[in-house]
């Protein structure tokens, strides 16, 4: 009973709403529209995506007019290539090359009367440096004229003994001890004269001391002054000369890193000074051991240094560069963009329009990155401000 009812009811229902003509719709469900950019619009606004539609290179570049102020924050340089390294620079001191270097000082005491050249002077070998008071070289130099005297007494007396015996006046005895005293006055002469041969008394006054520079080079060190007293055992050489155009560079090699390096093999240099400039050295010598305190192998590099701006005992980093001379796009690492697993940069096209490009590294150093693909020598990279752009992509493309 109570089931016809109901049936009854939804009868009703249903031809009332058909009488009076009603419908009903299911409504589909909301979709918020898709954001676009159309290109010329997207090319007329400092900081769009220049997106041409669907093509995702395009999507990837940034555009501001000229006069936009974020330009003021972005630096682009030309892309260059450059010799990939082997590893991480190594701590490395500039020193005298010893070779072209020499440390004078004075064979005999005195006092300093003058100096005729300073520090940095360029001077040629046999040039005075200075000139020393010594009393001893005036006794030197009075000790040969009596050894030479001395011995041209005992020769002729020789002589004259030897015509004698000649004769049967005088026996042998006596001439051979003419001879032996004749020899022994040659022999004090030439202790004489050999004494003499490197103090260059002065032909004005024989008790003046003159210290000639040995070679041609540059002052580099001068420690004595006028008027002081000067010794043969003194600690320090009185004057230091050298060739400046060759250094020698001393590297503190990790022990680890031993097999990297071999004589012969080219390195770069990098200074403080010259942030921006590479200075090429050859490796000449491996130490046979490694100190025992530091666990490292001293080894030893000649740099041509024509132009001088490198200077003994600066700290510098060197670059091992391998034999085959492999060679990459080297950037400064704040051209680099990460972005999870990759690397980008950004590139300039036409004046204004930037775009990221995923690169491939075939090495990194604490300074640069050296780009085996994705960027090609002669393209203007942005080395400063990248991480703005990809701020302003990322913003566009949301």
């Amino acid at each position: 009973m109570i089931g016809r009812q109901a049936g009854r009811v939804a009868l009703a229902l249903l031809l009332v709403a058909l009488g009076y003509g009603l419908s009903f719709v299911v409504p589909a469900p909301s979709r918020a529209p898709a954001r676009s950019v159309a290109p010329d619009a997207a090319a007329s606004r400092p900081g769009t995506v220049a997106s041409g539609g669907a093509d995702p290179v395009a999507a990837d570049t940034v555009h501001f007019d000229p006069g936009a102020a974020q330009l003021a924050s972005i630096r682009v340089e030309v892309a260059a290539l450059a010799p990939v390294p082997l590893g991480e620079p190594l701590h490395a001191r500039l020193a005298y090359d010893e070779n072209r270097t020499v440390r004078l000082g004075v064979p005999i005491a005195g006092r300093v009367a003058a100096l005729r050249r300073q520090a940095g002077d360029a001077v040629r070998a046999g040039e005075e440096l200075m000139s020393v008071d010594a009393p001893d070289l005036a006794a030197a130099v009075a000790d040969r004229d009596k050894a030479g005297a001395e011995e041209v007494r005992r020769r002729l007396a020789f002589e004259r003994a030897q015509r004698l015996v000649d004769v049967g006046v005088l026996p042998r005895r006596e001439l051979e001890s003419a001879q032996a005293e004749a020899e022994s006055a040659r022999a004090e002469l030439a202790r004489a004269q050999h004494r003499l041969r490197h103090l260059s008394p002065g032909e004005d006054d024989p008790a003046v001391y003159r210290l000639r520079s040995p070679v041609d080079g540059v002052i580099a060190e001068r420690r004595v002054n006028p008027g002081a007293e000067v010794r043969p055992d003194g600690a320090d050489p009185l004057f230091v000369i050298t060739d400046p155009t060759r250094l020698w560079v001393m590297i503190d090699l990790p022990e680890r890193e031993l097999a990297l390096v071999r004589t012969g093999q080219r390195t770069l240099v990098r200074a403080d000074a010259w942030p921006n400039e590479r200075f090429v050295a050859t490796i000449e010598r491996i130490a046979a051991a490694v100190d025992p305190g530091t666990r490292r192998v001293q080894v030893r590099a000649l740099l041509d240094n024509p132009g001088r701006r490198l200077k003994p005992e600066m700290y510098v980093q060197v670059i091992l560069l391998p034999d085959q001379g492999q060679q990459a796009v080297r950037l400064p690492n704040a051209a680099l963009v990460t972005q999870g697993l990759y690397s980008y940069v950004f590139v300039e096209g036409p004046p204004g329009f930037f775009r990221r490009r995923k690169v491939t590294l075939g090495a990194q150093d604490r300074t640069h990155a050296f780009v085996t693909e994705g960027v090609a020598a002669g393209e203007f990279v942005v080395t400063t401000g990248a991480l703005l752009l990809n701020s302003e992509l990322a913003s566009l493309v949301r």
